[in-house]
């Protein structure tokens, strides 16, 4: 499969720079994978779909305050720190990337925060981007941790061109995250009230909740046309015991399992076995699934719409069929879907 198959027009008025008033109010496109049928409903729709015992699978990995702004010591040069995740509480290491890259070295120091209180050393360079930045603070490390996450704010994605407003850290977040490591909210999961979730348990369907710590590898351009080529960022995930109970028993029942996120699915397939059935998982994927790929597990996914060339289409377009996808994605241009994390909704049944 190619790069430029996943090439399409995208009318920027249709990325959407705000949530939808309600989460479960925003727009929801179903796309039957058998007959090719395509439905326009709103997403607490999602019940009617959905019966007793069938499974939702979420991803509860929670998002930290991870951008920052410093001032590069001498030179008071602004630069934007992005903290990607704590390599070691006690010596205060992070795995970052700065932005102007080409002006920080190691031994630069950087400054954070309206009096300086925050400092930080660069002790090593990962990749042209990437630094290792050691933090000096007196505290412990729930001070430390408490202390840096007041500078940060909400790590909206670079294409929400707008600054980052108080709603962004409720809205940019699943009602259900519980494990803080994520950089990219699992959108698909923003679509879920409280209010819809009840909903479903009362028709008695099940959920099970796995971690993947969404990273940047996620919006990172792909520099090669054949896709086999391509290596996908490696993201921590934990598949525990709970969650394969779950899923194994409606997949032995005949159930609907419906995988909630590009993010779910991918640590679905990292942690098949070869019988087709779940097993615990920790560790670490970079699981890159583009089509033709068949699927061993989920019987049905809820994803948002995508942008053009990303890896997140390719895995969408996996699980619906390229051909239906694609037309799918045409459909939703003409109708004015809106795109992005903020966005509406596809669920592909």
């Amino acid at each position: 499969m190619k790069l430029s198959k996943f090439k399409f027009n995208l009318p920027s008025e249709l990325i959407a720079l705000q949530p939808a008033k309600n989460r479960d109010e925003s727009r929801l496109m179903v796309v039957h994978r058998k007959t090719g049928e395509i439905e326009h409903r709103v997403f607490k729709d999602i019940l009617e779909f959905f019966g007793p015992q069938d499974v939702f699978i979420f991803n509860n990995t929670k998002v930290f305050p991870a951008r920052l702004y410093g001032n590069k010591e001498k030179t008071g040069a602004r630069i934007e720190v992005f903290l990607l995740r704590e390599l070691n509480e006690e010596l205060r290491l992070w795995d970052v990337l700065v932005d102007p890259a080409r002006k920080i070295r190691i031994g630069n120091k950087l400054y954070f925060g309206e009096d300086d209180s925050m400092v930080a050393e660069v002790i090593d360079n990962t990749t042209s981007r990437g630094r290792t930045l050691r933090f000096l603070f007196d505290g412990n490390h729930d001070e430390f941790k408490k202390a840096l996450y007041a500078l940060g704010e909400t790590p909206l994605p670079k294409y929400i061109e707008r600054e980052v407003d108080e709603d962004d850290e409720q809205r940019y977040q699943n009602i259900y995250a519980s494990e803080e490591g994520a950089v990219v909210a699992p959108a698909a999961g923003l679509h879920f009230s409280r209010e819809l979730m009840k909903r479903l348990e009362i028709k008695d369907c099940r959920f099970a909740f796995l971690t993947v710590h969404s990273g940047l590898g996620n919006f990172r351009e792909i520099d090669v046309e054949d896709l086999t080529k391509h290596k996908m960022d490696s993201e921590q995930m934990v598949v525990n015991a709970e969650v394969v109970k779950t899923v194994n028993e409606a997949k032995d029942s005949n159930n609907q399992i419906c995988a909630v996120g590009t993010s779910v699915m991918r640590a679905v397939e990292t942690a098949v076995s070869t019988d087709g059935h779940l097993k615990e998982f920790e560790g670490w994927t970079n699981k890159f699934i583009f089509p033709p790929y068949d699927f061993s597990v989920a019987t049905s996914m809820v994803t948002n719409f995508h942008m053009p060339l990303s890896t997140l289409l390719m895995m969408t377009a996996s699980f619906g069929g390229y051909d239906l996808i694609m037309d799918a994605y045409e459909v939703a241009i003409k109708e004015k879907y809106r795109f992005g994390a903020y966005g509406d909704a596809m669920l592909i049944i």
